[in-house]
């Protein structure tokens, strides 16, 4: 049993860079390789994007809602860029761009916000499960993944993403205790963003830190500065090899900002001030990582050109794809309930389709 002494966080969340992208005298962790940040700055351009185009289909009405990361994108780059390829991330609803970092199509991941379907992509393609709207039930699915891979014996790693919200939910509580007691390889993965929806972190919890929460379950625990991607990257990357290498589940709790409403359909003004946001716009995850890099002539004019205009076809696509109306079937309502269809399910299938085959004679 471990010493709970041992398990605790740092004192100060983990940081690699300040605020002006400068490195930071005496880091606890090394640098990420210098192509790993290059390819984390090109994951950053497009997960800005993603926001930002997102954003302007909700406004023209081709998408039901979208919640945005924007500020945030140190998190989901660091999430998606941290696994192997046989991994598997388990994403939220405010994760897309993480889910768009793991290699899925942009416009499938956004035929759940669109209200098309449930989620428009193959979760085991590119082991992304559905994106989660309910808070916190992910996490169980995350740790019985993991759990069961590891009772196959194999190395696989899963990644559960929530926000400070979730981690006052019941599931998450139950999620954490049953991976330390059967050491199921997960990453719980908390974007602490100061708010669940309107709620205040300092209404939420009273513990130091929601890392701390880890304690109490014997899971090993860390905090990381997430606006700082070289750090969320660093110790994403650790968490990842201790729970691969089994050491059971670890827990990182990013300190980040939303920096916009909780959806299109919030008004953020109603809980909290200008002057509150105004200091974490100089914390941008994206301008802090392009200083460091520009600063160790890593970001070329040529590289910049070309990472955005990767972007700009990611965003491209989005506005196609987006815009392209479904062809509902309404035979698809029974076709995913269960494996094998009960009676009932059958006998109301077989009802619809006689009304159809009525309506179109």
């Amino acid at each position: 049993m471990a010493d709970a002494q041992d398990l605790l966080p740092s004192e100060q969340p983990v940081r690699l860079l300040d605020e002006t992208g400068r490195p930071v005298a005496g880091a606890a962790l090394p640098f990420p390789t210098a192509d790993r940040l290059l390819a984390a700055y090109a994951s950053l351009v497009v997960g800005r994007r993603v926001n930002d185009q997102a954003g302007a289909l909700v406004r023209q009405g081709r998408l039901a809602v979208y919640p945005s990361s924007h500020g945030q994108e140190a998190c989901q780059t660091g999430a998606a860029l941290a696994l192997a390829e046989g991994d598997w991330l388990f994403p939220t609803y405010r994760d897309t761009a993480a889910v768009v970092a793991r290699g899925v199509d942009p416009v499938e991941v956004l035929t759940l916000l669109k209200g098309d379907w449930h989620a428009g992509y193959d979760p085991y393609e590119h082991r992304v499960a559905p994106q989660a709207t309910p808070l916190a039930t992910q996490l169980l699915h995350a740790v019985g993944l993991a759990h069961a891979a590891r009772l196959r014996g194999e190395d696989t790693v899963a990644m559960a993403m929530c926000g400070d919200g979730a981690t006052s939910e019941g599931d998450f509580h139950e999620a954490l205790n049953f991976a330390a007691v059967f050491k199921a390889p997960v990453v719980f993965f908390v974007q602490n963003n100061e708010y669940a929806i309107s709620v205040p972190l300092a209404r939420q919890s009273a513990a130091p830190s929601l890392a701390h929460k880890g304690v109490g379950y014997g899971v090993n625990a860390e905090r990381v500065d997430g606006n700082d991607t070289p750090a969320v990257l660093a110790v994403l990357d650790r968490a990842v090899a201790a729970a691969r290498a089994g050491e059971g589940p670890q827990l990182v709790e990013a300190h980040t900002y939303r920096m916009q409403a909780h959806t299109n359909a919030d008004d953020a003004t109603r809980y909290r001030s200008d002057e509150e946001v105004d200091p974490w716009v100089a914390r941008d995850p994206l301008l802090r990582m392009e200083a460091y890099l520009k600063r160790k002539r890593l970001l070329t004019k040529a590289r910049r050109t070309e990472f955005a205009e990767r972007a700009e076809a990611v965003a491209a696509a989005m506005r196609e794809g987006v815009s392209r109306d479904a062809e509902p079937d309404p035979s698809e309502l029974f076709a995913h309930v269960y494996s094998t269809p009960t009676p009932q399910l059958r006998e109301q299938a077989a009802f619809l389709a006689d009304e159809l085959s009525r309506e179109g004679s």
